[in-house]
């Protein structure tokens, strides 16, 4: 018996170890393999299908997120929810990317970069409530005046940035090159087409009134500046700044008869915001020189 028990016990060990090994998929029974091979391609046409509904970035985490499923256990409404966050994610970052490109912004100009402490005529309190955009969603306008040099700019751009986040349809412009277009365009008969460049963004930046003094010199800016103030008044916000006082706007576009109805219109129902403040261009110059 004791011989025959010898005998046996490595063979009960090996049956043992067999046991645990795992089995190659060509060797699993019939039934097993047809159902892997169904997961697998039912992964395959899903994959296919949401890159036919052009949702790649679905289709590229598919892989990743079915493995975190099975390893958790999760719902197949948690699973779906996840692919559709990634989905919305990448929707919205090539939204903010097209809105920022159709902006024409020049620069991008961030609120986080201005210095409040230097430029103490600028209310911080007041700009940072101007960043949540109620104005945009109201509709209201923004004025921003002050000497060259003071921020204006700066602040402008960051506001309409802001706006190219939140996928406002914004469009940034300065009064030079809008006039000139818009002169031009009474030449070739398109001026309602160019227009609409300036009057269907939601948010409108004309930056530098008053900058260039060459747009005088034609009495009919004064009429097609009028057109696009009257043309968005309640229904698009439109950020301006400007280094003149509405006095001598007239002058600037003119025609002063036709600058006070613009100039009503600018004021009446927007913010206005006077920067009295040094230069801050001056200020930085000042300070290289100082290092040299």
């Amino acid at each position: 018996m004791s011989g025959l028990q010898n005998n046996c016990e490595p063979h009960c060990r090996r049956s043992t170890n067999a046991h645990l090994r795992i089995t190659p998929f060509y060797l699993l029974p019939t039934t097993n393999r047809r159902i892997t091979m169904k997961t697998q391609d039912a992964t395959t046409m899903i994959r296919t299908y949401l890159k036919t509904l052009k949702l790649n970035r679905m289709a590229s985490a598919l892989d990743e997120e079915l493995s975190r499923a099975l390893k958790k256990a999760s719902p197949p409404s948690e699973l779906l929810e996840r692919l559709l966050a990634q989905e919305v994610g990448s929707l919205t970052e090539r939204r903010i990317e097209r809105r920022i490109r159709d902006s024409k912004l020049p620069e991008l100009k961030l609120l986080a970069d201005f210095d409040f402490v230097f430029q103490k005529g600028v209310d911080k309190r007041q700009i940072m409530e101007l960043a949540t955009l109620d104005f945009a969603i109201r509709r209201q306008g923004v004025i921003i005046a002050g000497t060259s040099g003071a921020g204006k700019s700066h602040i402008a751009k960051a506001l309409l940035l802001i706006g190219c986040q939140k996928t406002f349809r914004c469009r940034y412009v300065t009064a030079t090159t809008m006039l000139r277009e818009l002169l031009a365009s009474l030449a070739d008969n398109t001026l309602e087409q160019k227009l609409k460049r300036f009057l269907t963004p939601e948010i409108l930046l004309i930056d530098e009134v008053g900058f260039d003094r060459l747009e005088q010199h034609d009495a009919r800016n004064a009429n097609l500046f009028h057109k696009v103030i009257d043309g968005r008044y309640c229904k698009g916000s439109t950020i301006i700044t400007t280094n003149i006082d509405f006095k001598e706007l007239g002058d600037y576009l003119g025609d002063p008869v036709i600058t006070a109805a613009t100039v009503d219109r600018m004021i009446h129902h927007s913010i206005i915001i006077n920067i009295d403040g040094p230069s801050w261009r001056l200020h930085e110059s000042k300070q290289l020189n100082a290092r040299k």
